[in-house]
Parts: structure tokens; sequence; C-alpha cells
């Protein structure tokens, strides 16, 4: 079964370019299609040039994103399509099981809370593309939607979330460190 490129779609970089925004050392896409995500990486001798660099294909995460479909508009709980980048990062710290509300520590799934919806760690994506995932009432940072972990990892596979990209513990924790605020993300149907 084949779960996605292991290169950056074309409509990726064309995104990029459209918007002017600026290509990141790491890339994340997601297909909403096979519900995977794929990380990417720049070449290492092309980090310091103008062109717009190749990447290199570096692991696939199995995920989970809306059970609703997709969907740009506020309170949807779809998951938005376009460009995006990790605005904000958040969790980093605490321990593997924390469950967050408003991004704040509410407690731990192994203390009375085993169904967290958003544990782990929390990457807070905002939209790229005006009238697409931002501004308005399709505004990818003011809908909340996170790339973060989810206390039933039974799910990841199929669409199950609202809006969001799930993963589990053991995928984003280290991801979480890896790539940092500002790094792009592409969420795209296939």
């Amino acid at each position: 079964m084949n779960h996605g490129s292991r290169k950056l779609p074309r409509a990726f970089k064309l995104a990029v370019l459209r918007h002017h925004a600026r290509p990141t050392r790491f890339v994340l896409a997601v297909s909403i299609a096979t519900q995977r995500m794929t990380l990417f990486e720049k070449l290492p001798a092309q980090l310091n040039q103008t062109r717009f660099p190749d990447y290199e294909f570096r692991r696939r995460y199995v995920i989970s994103t809306s059970r609703f479909g997709i969907g740009q508009v506020m309170q949807s709980n779809q998951t938005p399509l376009g460009l995006h980048r990790i605005a904000r990062k958040a969790g980093g710290g605490y321990p593997i099981g924390t469950v967050f509300k408003a991004r704040q520590p509410v407690g731990l799934t192994w203390q009375g809370l085993p169904d967290g919806s958003i544990v782990h760690r929390i990457l807070w994506l905002e939209g790229l593309e005006p009238g697409v995932n931002r501004g308005g009432d399709v505004d990818t940072f003011r809908r909340h939607i996170y790339i973060h972990g989810f206390g039933d990892e039974t799910t990841l596979g199929r669409p199950q979330s609202c809006g969001c990209v799930h993963l589990s513990a053991a995928d984003l924790m280290p991801l979480y460190e890896r790539v940092p605020a500002g790094t792009l993300v592409w969420i795209a149907k296939r």
C-alpha cells in the first residue's frame, strides 16, 4: 500500500513561491487521504542557497485528521488545507501524558484523564494563505488547529479528530524537539 510520496508535492513549492514564504529547514506534509504525515529536511549543502531547495525524506508518521472531513471554516471541526507554519509550540518540559486545556496543563492521563483530547505536546498552526486559511472565518490559528497527542492512540490511521492532526506520543515527543517554530506545514487531500 502506498502511503504517500517520498517527495514534496509540486503544489507545496508553488504555494511557498506564491505566498513568498521562506523555505524552512524542515517541512511537514500531511496527507488526508493516507492519514500520514511526512517529515522532510533540506539537503545540507543547500541550507544557505537562495534558489528553492531540494528536500530529503526523513520520516513518515501515522496520524488522524478530522472525522468531519476537510474544511477551512471556523467551528466546522474540519481539517484545513494549504500552506501553514508552526506558529507556537506548547508543552515543552512537561512529562509525557500531560493533558492540556487552552494550552495549559490540567492533569495527567494516568491520573484520571486517560481520554485526554490534547496531550503530550502542541504544535499550533498558522495559515499562510489569505482567504484560504488565514484571516476572517477561515483562520487556522484562531481555529486552534494543532498537531498534538491524543489519549486514545488506537484511532490513529483513520479520521477521528475535530480538525487537528493527532500523532502518537512516541512520534510527537521527538518531533517536538526536532522542528522549530516557523517550520512549514503542507496539508493536502493526497
